[in-house]
This record gives structure tokens, sequence and C-alpha cells, in this order.
């Protein structure tokens, strides 16, 4: 796996994360059922990405489970900075740029470094709000460039 680039000392501005929150829904009860979406091979995550994935989870189950039936966690953070070197294009920007010289670029971007098999969303929720909380994995699921699987971490056997 890459190791994340974080030496924010050289960078002069780091892009700030779309992610408003990671936890949503009832914080304070202990819900018997987790469920997990899972990537199933390495990969990064654009902090646009994940924001999508919890819109679209989060309003899923907000409708179906009402606001106190469920808790949603988002598992990972963007720490990874992602450069750019912007090329010039049109009439005399050979006279402008240098291409690969001194091509360290600009950020653009903050990602989130991903492992195989690793809960990037975990939904808390009651056996009776199982298969919804399932489907809202799956539509936050195709928010990210990679295939994901539904993991039923806790209470496996509730849910039978």
């Amino acid at each position: 796996m890459v190791r994340a680039y974080t030496r924010k000392e050289y960078i002069r501005r780091i892009p700030g994360s779309r992610i408003v929150q990671y936890d949503m829904g009832n914080l304070s009860e202990k819900f018997p059922v987790a469920v997990s979406l899972a990537v199933k091979a390495p990969t990064h995550l654009s902090h646009n990405s994940l924001e999508a994935a919890r819109i679209a989870s989060n309003r899923y189950m907000q409708r179906r489970a009402g606001r106190l039936g469920y808790h949603l966690k988002i598992r990972v953070y963007p720490h990874h900075i992602v450069r750019e070197n912007p090329m010039a294009t049109g009439a005399g920007a050979d006279r402008v740029q240098d291409g690969m010289r001194k091509a360290y670029g600009k950020s653009v971007s903050i990602e989130a470094i991903v492992g195989k098999n690793q809960r990037v969303l975990s939904i808390y929720t009651n056996p009776k709000h199982y298969l919804d909380a399932k489907d809202a994995l799956k539509r936050a699921s195709m928010k990210f460039p990679v295939s994901c699987k539904v993991v039923i971490d806790e209470g496996e056997e509730l849910v039978k």
C-alpha cells in the first residue's frame, strides 16, 4: 500500500475536506446489528466521493428508519494530498510553461487511501431495519470508483 503524502510544510494551500460530519443519526443508543461497506481492492477514495456516499446513505436511512433508528459512521479519513501539474494549451503555451521541469504541482484534492477489505462506512441499527441498512450501503457503493461488498459485523444471528 502507498504511504499517504502528508508533508504539509512543502505545500502552500491544502484543500479543505468536503466531508461535513463523520457520525450521523442516533449517537446515544447502542444498536445490536452492525453492517459495513468494505472495498474489494486497494484504492484511493476522494473526499468528494466519501461525502456523496454519506449523503446518499444517510438520506435513505433517515427516510426508512427515522432520525433515531440508526447510527451511520464514516470510518476512513482523507489524509493524502493529491497534486496536479496543470499544462497550458493553445497558442504560445510552449513559451509559458516548463513541461516536466520543476513539475511538483499544485494541491487539488485530498484522498483516503483504503486497503483491500477495509471498512469504509458502517451502519448500526435494529434487526427490523437491517435490509434498509443494506440498501443504503449499496447506494453508497455506487459513489465509489471500486467494487464493494456489504459485510455484517455484529448481530448476524439476529437477521437470519
